[in-house]
């Protein structure tokens, strides 16, 4: 089995959202996460530092380790508002060239679903700025409906990663389809809107999905983490990111990216 690493970029800065309630929510969380004991004050202490700093990214520090550790990854980046995602686009394009830079591979974080020319529009607006001509995407929170995947293959991605579950890549007329299967917050969140499981127990619940992986003879395994998260402020999430990679290497995973995976099919 091949194992495919991606990171969604939801945020870029504090800053991005002093006008909505990301940051209110964000406070809360901290609280609930500390009184329950999923958290240790030092993290604590860490997240209301990382907030007065405006440093809510960690994209740059992923992607040394990434390198280090012989790790291929797709970074998914957005280039529209909406849903909580709120940085421009002009520090979209910033980050955009950074990544590309590093020959770190590059996607969509995408926000519209259901309508093909706003679709069109985003593909367009990211091959302009990147000036690739053909790259993926993945839709901020998973978001689709019955139509989406074509409107994803129509706009001229060449592959997606939306579809959620345990189950085989396949195509959408061009588009490669490569389902997601194993995400950082359904493991430490486990259906709650903040942290309810420690790392063992995430680390436990990530390992049966990837036996549950290898049991329906899944090609290619893919497992997303967001860059937000590779920090000692969160530090569950950062353990549970570099042990589940330890995990995949010693069973002998090969890691590779979207990209090189549709050129297998």
């Amino acid at each position: 089995m091949k194992v495919i690493i991606s990171h969604d970029i939801d945020h870029l800065t504090v800053n991005e959202h002093l006008t909505d309630s990301i940051i209110p929510k964000f406070i809360i969380r901290n609280h609930i996460e500390l009184i329950k004991g999923y958290i240790s004050f030092n993290e604590y202490k860490l997240r209301w530092s990382k907030l007065f700093k405006n440093k809510w990214n960690n994209i740059s520090e992923l992607i040394e380790f990434n390198k280090k550790q012989d790790i291929p990854s797709t970074f998914f980046i957005g280039v529209n508002n909406g849903v909580g995602l709120n940085y421009s686009l002009e520090l979209s394009a910033k980050w955009i060239e950074r990544i590309l830079k590093t020959e770190t591979d590059c996607g969509v974080h995408g926000i519209a679903f259901n309508d093909l020319e706003s679709v069109k529009k985003e593909h367009d607006t990211f091959k302009e700025i990147s000036g690739l001509d053909n790259f993926g995407i993945r839709m901020h929170y998973l978001r689709n409906d019955d139509k989406t995947l074509g409107f994803l293959n129509k706009a001229g991605y060449i592959f997606d990663s939306t579809d959620y579950g345990i189950k085989p890549d396949y195509k959408i007329g061009k588009m490669h389809e490569f389902p997601l299967h194993i995400m950082d917050g359904y493991e430490l969140e486990a259906g709650k809107r903040w942290q309810s499981a420690d790392t063992k127990t995430a680390i436990e619940t990530t390992i049966r999905k990837i036996n549950k992986a290898i049991n329906n003879n899944i090609d290619f395994l893919t497992i997303l983490f967001h860059d937000r998260y590779f920090d000692d402020s969160f530090l569950s999430w950062k353990k549970w990111y570099t042990e589940t990679i330890k995990y995949c290497k010693s069973q002998g995973f090969e890691f590779i990216d979207f990209r090189t995976a549709t050129t297998y099919k």
